[in-house]
């Protein structure tokens, strides 16, 4: 802070008073007590706050003082909670006056406010919060560049990333919904040997990428697919905010393993021939046509449920491994005890199935998590006895973590279903208005 005196700085909200160093308040949580920092003449200064005594070094907010002390206490804490007796959307509109958002209360808090808003129909703007005071000439000046300077990345950005932020983000949603649905088809419908050719080609010639494939009907269908999803990857990295980020993200990534198996067999008829020894074994173009199967998980950007899936997955990534642990012990030991049982005793009656380890493993899996498909059973008691044992024990292993799950499952479904609606009443106001 280049603008007062003395190493501390007051702030006084509402009557009540509180002292921090100069550097605090470089790096405050509150984004518009950390403005205070840059304030470099009184003007700016008080383009932050209500009032300003330069004598005390004192900063005054006309706001609610008990409001910030609660605010106070998630920047001591990191815990923000409404504050009693306090109407929920007063209280929101406190947070985003300091520069906070709903995500930053505690999960109990997002759903009350979530439920308190949707009663009332309210939605407060990101260009121009609630109780944000005028700024002045040259405070309105700076808003108003920078708002036309990103207005219109960030209108697009949501577009392409929020499906329900405003009626154009539906109607591309739709359209992509459609031509992944279509791609699907097509996809299935090309296995059926009703759609082979006339000439009944194999399948390493259909598989191959040539000039009068693409003049067919599925190719002309499938480069239409592509042309889009291509179109609309690069629009969204295009208008992404960090690159590296937009490149890092999962569905990104599925993205681009579903588009880029076409481009490279287009590649390889083109510098190899469409008669080439690679063509020819079509092994490698199976496989990478058979990676479009991942445009279905494009699917997870239009719904919540897909979205929640994912969202549950990377939360739980610690049961999940937990899960494995268990399952992966119980097939070590049941699977050496029942090749023990069954093959390696002598009894009298061997079972070829359980002839190894490896083998038995097979029986394992599918007894504990209860499947049963009959292929392999155990004819000796005692091998009947440890399968018994082994399902009983697959039930429980599978039943402890899943308690876990099924919390954090609910708990994403409920936060990104609040997102959705934030972005849905941005909808309706786009509508009403």
């Amino acid at each position: 802070m280049n603008f007062g005196r003395g190493p501390a700085v007051v702030l006084n909200v509402g009557g009540t008073r509180y002292s921090f160093s100069r550097e605090v308040l470089k790096d405050f949580p509150l984004r518009r007590v950390s403005r205070l920092h840059g304030c470099l003449s009184e003007q700016d200064v008080l383009e932050v706050c209500d009032d300003y005594d330069r004598e005390r070094n004192e900063y005054f907010f006309d706001r609610h003082s008990e409001a910030f002390g609660f605010i106070m206490l998630y920047v001591r804490h990191g815990h923000l909670r409404f504050v009693p007796h306090m109407c929920e959307l007063s209280f929101y509109n406190e947070l985003i006056y300091w520069g906070l958002e709903g995500s930053h209360l505690d999960y109990c808090c997002q759903r009350r406010l979530d439920d308190r808003m949707s009663e009332t129909c309210t939605y407060y703007s990101a260009e121009e919060p609630p109780g944000e005071p005028s700024a002045g000439p040259r405070g309105k000046a700076r808003r108003t560049a920078a708002a036309e300077g990103g207005k219109w990345l960030e209108r697009m950005r949501r577009t392409f990333e929020e499906p329900t932020s405003s009626l154009a983000a539906q109607v591309l949603a739709t359209v992509s919904i459609l031509f992944v649905i279509v791609s699907m088809v097509v996809l299935c419908a090309s296995t059926l040997p009703e759609w082979r050719a006339p000439e009944n080609r194999s399948v390493e010639e259909q598989s191959r990428y040539t000039a009068e494939s693409v003049r067919e009907p599925s190719g002309i269908i499938e480069a239409i697919c592509i042309g889009w999803f291509t179109a609309e990857c690069i629009v969204r990295f295009i208008v992404s905010k960090n690159k590296c980020e937009f490149v890092r993200r999962p569905l990104n990534i599925i993205d681009l393993l579903a588009i880029t198996p076409y481009y490279i067999s287009v590649l390889m008829t083109v510098f190899t021939g469409e008669n080439s020894q690679l063509q020819r074994a079509g092994v490698t173009l199976r496989v990478l046509r058979m990676m479009r199967i991942f445009w279905v998980i494009k699917l997870a950007r239009h719904f919540i449920g897909l979205q929640t899936l994912g969202l549950t997955l990377k939360r739980c990534y610690r049961e999940m491994v937990m899960l494995l642990v268990f399952i992966c012990v119980a097939m070590a030991i049941f699977s050496a005890l029942s090749q023990l049982l069954e093959n390696g005793l002598d009894l009298g009656t061997k079972n070829k199935d359980y002839a190894s380890i490896p083998a038995a493993c097979w029986w394992v899996i599918i007894s504990m998590t209860t499947v049963g498909y009959g292929d392999m059973c155990p004819i000796t008691v005692p091998g009947r006895i440890l399968g018994g044992i082994c399902v009983v024990s697959g039930i429980v292993l599978l039943a402890l973590p899943i308690t876990f799950i099924y919390h954090s499952f609910v708990q994403c479904y409920h936060e990104l279903k609040f997102r959705s609606a934030r972005y849905g009443r941005s909808l309706s106001a786009e509508f009403l208005n």
